[in-house]
């Protein structure tokens, strides 16, 4: 493989602070610079494997010393010979056997300059064919892992930049006079901040992900006052778009056991969702109602809706929906930490089917234990 003065050992352009390689990689199988002999690939026990080997070397010996003595070439020549091509073929099949080990000691190597793309050729059946097999997936969980990574910086530096641009233009104008610090410019500075605060929550909610499950503290809920005022605290945040919030609780006196502070980040961040992708204008209901020993709450909006193929992807973490909803920002966090309370209090959550719009629809039990 030439070498590439801009480039890192695969051959593709780095980024000049890092050295690792800017653009998606091709997935590609490595393979040595010799044609490896893999005769033994069929066997499944690396013990089968050395036995056959030894078997063959000793045959192969005990073949030449014997074709030897028949020409009259005396053991001071079959023996050097038979001992060599002894060694030649031991050469020739344990070069297969421990190629896998070679493969994987170079994408190691690989991994550790930031290519995640290589992969091991496993054709055997045996131990070392397994853990070529384990090494291809621990390989394609670390370039996932990678690139969620990449993702999540992005995302989150564009949800950064946004916010704290318009916020230092809002100071600085009323800083040199441009414009006066009435209520109506306090107002949105304070928007601002609000949307900062939401961001670190979610980052913060994050750690706690990855932490494992945190501690409920129960309480009952009464579902038609706790909706109202979840629609107000975004409504006065959300009040460019001039939405409507209808609420419908059946019966009024609907009420859930549950964490109040988890339940409240799940209808707030799938609030907030609706509240992206509805039209100006719009409407969004907040539903609830009983189903057999739990509770329904659906958030039903009037945007896009959301593709049947993407309805499992947008709760996994920093992933975001189809291309309509990609330019309506979001940093792909709020419906992965949606899908963790719900988990925590035993409950499910999906995309339900809609004539119109995006239906999420969160179901909970009633009572706990």
């Amino acid at each position: 493989m030439t070498e590439n003065p801009t480039g890192d050992r695969s051959g593709q352009p780095v980024g000049p602070a890092t050295g690792r390689p800017t653009e998606q990689h091709r997935t590609r199988t490595l393979r040595p610079h010799l044609p490896d002999v893999r005769p033994l690939d069929s066997f499944s026990s690396l013990k089968i494997k050395l036995g056959v080997l030894v078997a063959a070397t000793v045959t192969l010996a005990v073949l030449i010393t014997w074709i030897g003595l028949q020409n009259q070439l005396g053991p001071s020549r079959t023996f050097p010979l038979a001992i060599v091509l002894s060694l030649l073929l031991t050469q020739l099949l344990a070069r297969g056997m421990t190629s896998p080990l070679r493969e994987m000691t170079a994408a190691a190597r690989s991994m550790a300059d930031g290519d995640y793309t290589r992969r091991v050729r496993a054709t055997s059946h045996d131990e070392v064919g397994q853990l070529a097999v384990a090494f291809n997936v621990m390989a394609e969980d670390l370039a996932s892992s990678d690139q969620m990574r990449r993702e999540l910086i992005a995302n989150v530096s564009h949800e950064l930049r946004t916010p704290v641009a318009a916020l230092q233009a809002q100071l600085e104008n009323v800083v040199d006079g441009v414009t006066e610090p009435n209520p109506a410019t306090m107002q949105m500075a304070l928007a601002q901040t609000e949307r900062l605060a939401r961001l670190v929550t979610y980052l913060l909610d994050l750690s706690r992900i990855e932490a494992g499950a945190a501690a409920l503290n129960i309480t009952e809920i009464d579902l038609g006052d706790f909706l109202e005022e979840n629609a107000e605290s975004v409504a006065m945040v959300e009040a460019s778009k001039h939405l409507r919030y209808v609420i419908d609780v059946t019966p009024p006196d609907l009420t859930l056991e549950a964490d109040r502070e988890r339940l409240h980040q799940v209808v707030t961040n799938l609030l907030q969702n609706a509240i992206r992708h509805s039209p100006q204008g719009g409407e969004i209901r907040l539903e609830a109602y009983p189903a057999d020993d739990d509770v329904v709450i659906e958030i039903v909006d009037e945007g896009p809706g959301i593709a049947k193929e993407d309805r499992e992807r947008i709760f996994e973490r920093f992933a975001r929906g189809n291309a309509t909803h990609a330019t309506t920002g979001g940093t792909g966090i709020g419906l992965a930490i949606v899908r963790w309370a719900v988990d925590l209090h035993g409950g499910r959550i999906e995309v339900a089917d809609s004539r119109k719009g995006a239906t999420m629809r969160v179901t909970l039990p009633a009572h706990v234990g």
